[in-house]
C-alpha cells in the first residue's frame, strides 16, 4: 500500500531526482517558461513556489536557503527580479498548461511558467 508516500519517483534514484528538480527549478527561474513532462512540472511546482516565497523575504536566511537549491545566476535573478515582482502576490506564482502528447513516446507534455 502507498499510504503517506508523497511525491513522484520519475524513474530515478533519490540523488538523481533531487538534481533533476534543482535543474528544472533553476531553468524555470532563469527562462520563466519551460516545456517538460506533466509529471515533472507537477513535481517541480511546489519547490519553485517555496523558493519564490523565500526570495520575497531577501534576508540572510532566505539567501542561504536559496543557495541550497539554486546556482548563482538563478539565485541573483530570484533576489533582484523575481522576488520583488511577486511582493504583493500571496501565492500561485506558477501555472501549468497541459499540451498534447510528445511525438516520440506519447508522454504527456506541459508548459510550466511564472505568472506575470
Amino acid at each position: 500500500m502507498k499510504h503517506h508516500q508523497k511525491g513522484r519517483k520519475l524513474g530515478r534514484k533519490r540523488d538523481q531526482r533531487k538534481a533533476l528538480l534543482k535543474n528544472l527549478a533553476a531553468h524555470l527561474i532563469l527562462k520563466e517558461k519551460i516545456v517538460t513532462t506533466e509529471a515533472k512540472a507537477k513535481e517541480v511546482q511546489p519547490l519553485v513556489e517555496r523558493l519564490i516565497t523565500k526570495g520575497k523575504k531577501n534576508d540572510l536566511a532566505a539567501i542561504r536557503y536559496l543557495a541550497k537549491y539554486l546556482p548563482t545566476k538563478a539565485r541573483q535573478k530570484m533576489i533582484s527580479q523575481v522576488g520583488p515582482q511577486y511582493q504583493k502576490r500571496a501565492g500561485g506564482y506558477t501555472r501549468i498548461i497541459k499540451l498534447g502528447p510528445r511525438q516520440t513516446d506519447s508522454a504527456k507534455m506541459a508548459i510550466i511558467e511564472l505568472v506575470k
